[in-house]
């Protein structure tokens, strides 16, 4: 059964809300009786229910997606939407008359994220039910009358970085890219190269800290390792002299995808090893992984170090693996705790970024 996030009255004091546990990234909301009062085809949806102005927006400057699986006259609910100026917080919405379950798996797919990060809002426990039975990973608030309560729940809690800041507006650029690449009549390496993809890779800052600490928490398909560590951690780290941590950032024709990768290399004297490898799904077509391990096989080489790369597998990040190996990484002998793999570079193979990116690095 799907996780239920559930309030329950303390005692004393505030309203106490169970801690699923992940980091949700996108909340769905239904919109009769849940985001706005009445039924809409009915005669209702003229004022919004209390809070949910405020929760959406909230929401939205903290990073977290949100869309729509409503049972509606597409035309009618996105006017109403547009009119209460909330529609463009909504991408990919799907209305219509086909399944809620069907609704949400349809918005994962066009936005690139698994359903475990999913959170679903319907005030209608039959729709509750259905998608709990067909989506078990989505999470489900019931209930749904007190929607103000969901910014307080430990999985939106966070620090609010510039990249969250615009991360819908990073999702939508996005949107108008796959369009894009649709329409394009060419191969897929010549859509790249009309993009003008631009990487900088360069040593983190203080300001780069809380989106690292990000990554690494809410990344987990094009990730390496899935290491977590604190901004604290991080900056302690980024001044030992023997680590030198790396953020990438990305853009390309239809906009910035901000900071969308890190890295970390532990440096003890000629023996160079990969701590972190990750980088955001929402650029896994680009092969941004791939590009950062042959910048760093390239800088390893010029310093003569032996390379080495830490690999922990699970049963989603096995594309990191592929990059590794493409690159010229071999599975070694020696195995540490937690199901750490040993990787060492052949010492032969150097990688080429594509001719169809620029590259800048301080590394």
């Amino acid at each position: 059964m799907a996780d239920t996030i559930t309030a329950t009255a303390a005692p004393h004091g505030p309203v106490a809300v169970a801690d699923t546990g992940a980091a949700v990234k996108a909340v769905v909301w239904d919109l009769d009786n849940t985001l706005w009062d009445g039924v809409l085809l009915e005669g209702g949806g003229r004022r919004l229910r209390p809070g949910v102005e405020r929760t959406v927006r909230a929401l939205d400057a903290r990073g977290v997606l949100q869309s729509v699986a409503s049972r509606n006259d597409p035309e009618a609910a996105l006017a109403q939407l547009t009119h209460f100026r909330l529609a463009d917080y909504f991408l990919v919405p799907q209305i219509g008359w086909g399944a809620k379950s069907a609704s949400v798996n349809a918005i994962a797919q066009r936005l690139n994220l698994h359903p475990e990060s999913f959170l679903f809002i319907d005030d209608d426990p039959f729709e509750r039910a259905e998608v709990s039975q067909a989506c078990p990973q989505v999470r489900i608030w019931d209930p749904a009358d007190d929607v103000t309560e969901l910014l307080g729940l430990p999985q939106f809690d966070g620090e609010v970085t510039a990249d969250a800041a615009v991360r819908r507006l990073m999702y939508k650029a996005a949107l108008d890219r796959d369009t894009a690449e649709r329409d394009f009549a060419g191969t897929a390496p010549q859509f790249l190269a009309s993009l003008g993809l631009r990487l900088t890779v360069r040593r983190a800052g203080p300001d780069d800290l809380a989106r690292a600490e990000e990554l690494t928490v809410r990344t987990h398909q094009l990730n390496a390792t899935g290491y977590t560590y604190s901004a604290a951690e991080l900056d302690a780290l980024r001044g030992s002299g023997t680590h030198a941590i790396l953020v990438a950032e990305l853009s390309d024709r239809f906009g910035d995808y901000g900071t969308v990768a890190v890295v970390m290399v532990e440096q003890v004297g000629r023996r160079w090893t990969l701590k972190l490898l990750l980088a955001s799904c929402r650029v896994m077509s680009r092969g941004v992984g791939g590009m950062l391990l042959a910048h760093v096989v390239e800088r390893a080489r010029a310093a003569g170090a032996c390379l080495y790369g830490e690999f922990v597998p699970t049963d989603r990040n096995r594309q990191m693996l592929v990059a590794y190996r493409f690159a010229g990484f071999r599975r070694t002998p020696a195995a540490g705790d937690r199901g750490v793999l040993l990787l060492e570079h052949d010492g032969a193979t150097v990688p080429a970024v594509p001719g169809y990116v620029r590259l800048h690095s301080d590394f």
